[in-house]
C-alpha cells in the first residue's frame, strides 16, 4: 500500500509538471512538440471551438484502449490516471490562468523552459510505469517490444506530429517543436536514468563480517559474497559484493571507513536494477 501511495503522488508531481510546461511555455508559443497536446494544438487551430484540454481527452480515451489491450491492466490504469490528470488540469488553467500571448518573448526560452519542466514530468511519470497519454503510449510499446529507449521512443512516435505542426503554424515553428522533442528526449532519458541510479560496490575487507552484517542489518539490502586470493599477497579474503541506492551508498562507505581504512573497493553505476528492493522485473 506504502509503495502504491509513493507511486500515485509521484505521478501526481510529473503530470502537474507536464501540464505546467504545456500550459504556460509551449501552448502560448504554438509549440507542437508531439503527444496528445502537440496533436491536439495542431487540431485546435483547424479546429478553434474545441478546446485543447477537451481535445487531449479524446485522442487520449483511442490509446487508453490500445494501452489496456496491449501493455495491460497496471499501465492502463496509472496511465488514465496520469493523462486524464494532466487534460483536467490543462483545462483549470485555461479556466483559472488565461493567457492569450507568451509569457516571455524569446521563443527558444520558451522552448527550453517548456520543454524542460514537461519532459522531467513526463520521466517522472514513465518511471512508474505509467505515461501521460497519447503518443507516450505508443513509445512505451516500443520500448516494451523494441527495447528502445523512453526518451528515443517518444522521439520516434511525436515526429509525425512536428511535420503537422510545421503546416499548420508555419515551417519556423515546425523546426523549433523538431528541435522540442529532440531536448525532450535527452531529458527523458536522463530523468529516468537518474532517478534509477544505483551503485554496484565491490568490497575486499578483512573486517568482511562487520561489513556483510552492516549492509544486511542496517540497510536491509543483499550481498554476495566472494572467497578469493591476493595475486601479490597469496592470502584469502571474502569479496563482498551489493546493490545500493545512493543514499545507502553514503552510509555504506562511512561505516567501512569506520572499521577498515585498508579496505579495498570499487563502485560502478547502475542505472536498472530489477528484484527484491528495487524496480519490479515485471515493470
Amino acid at each position: 500500500m506504502k509503495r502504491k501511495i509513493k507511486e500515485y503522488l509521484l505521478i501526481t508531481v510529473g503530470m502537474i509538471m507536464v501540464a505546467i510546461g504545456l500550459y504556460f511555455f509551449l501552448m502560448p508559443g504554438k509549440l507542437a512538440i508531439g503527444g496528445a497536446n502537440g496533436l491536439a494544438m495542431v487540431i485546435n487551430h483547424w479546429v478553434p471551438f474545441i478546446s485543447v484540454g477537451t481535445l487531449m481527452i479524446i485522442i487520449n480515451i483511442v490509446l487508453f484502449i490500445i494501452a489496456f489491450l496491449v501493455i495491460g491492466t497496471n499501465f492502463g490504469v496509472k496511465t488514465i490516471y496520469a493523462s486524464l490528470g494532466t487534460s483536467v488540469m490543462v483545462s483549470l488553467f485555461e479556466k483559472a490562468v488565461p493567457i492569450y500571448e507568451p509569457i516571455v518573448g524569446d521563443i527558444i526560452l520558451q522552448l527550453i523552459s517548456g520543454v524542460f519542466i514537461s519532459a522531467i514530468g513526463m520521466g517522472i511519470v514513465f518511471n512508474q510505469n505509467a505515461s501521460t497519454g497519447g503518443t507516450d503510449i505508443i513509445a512505451k510499446i516500443l520500448n516494451m517490444f523494441f527495447g528502445i529507449g523512453l526518451g528515443k521512443a517518444v522521439m520516434f512516435s511525436d515526429i509525425v506530429i512536428t511535420i503537422g505542426a510545421g503546416f499548420a503554424f508555419g515551417p519556423e515553428l515546425g523546426m523549433y517543436a523538431l528541435l522540442g522533442i529532440i531536448i525532450n528526449s535527452v531529458v527523458i532519458d536522463s530523468t529516468i536514468e537518474g532517478m534509477n541510479l544505483s551503485k554496484a560496490v565491490s568490497i575486499v575487507s578483512e573486517h568482511s563480517e562487520g561489513i556483510k552484517d552492516y549492509i544486511i542489518y542496517e540497510l536491509e539490502r543483499g550481498a554476495t559474497i566472494y572467497e578469493a586470493k591476493g595475486a601479490y599477497t597469496d592470502h584469502k579474503k571474502d569479496v563482498i559484493v551489493t546493490v545500493v541506492d545512493r543514499k545507502d551508498f553514503i552510509k555504506l562507505k562511512n561505516h567501512i571507513k569506520s572499521i577498515d581504512k585498508n579496505a579495498f573497493v570499487t563502485v560502478s553505476n547502475i542505472y536498472e536494477v530489477l528484484g527484491d528492493g528495487f524496480m519490479d522485473i515485471e515493470d
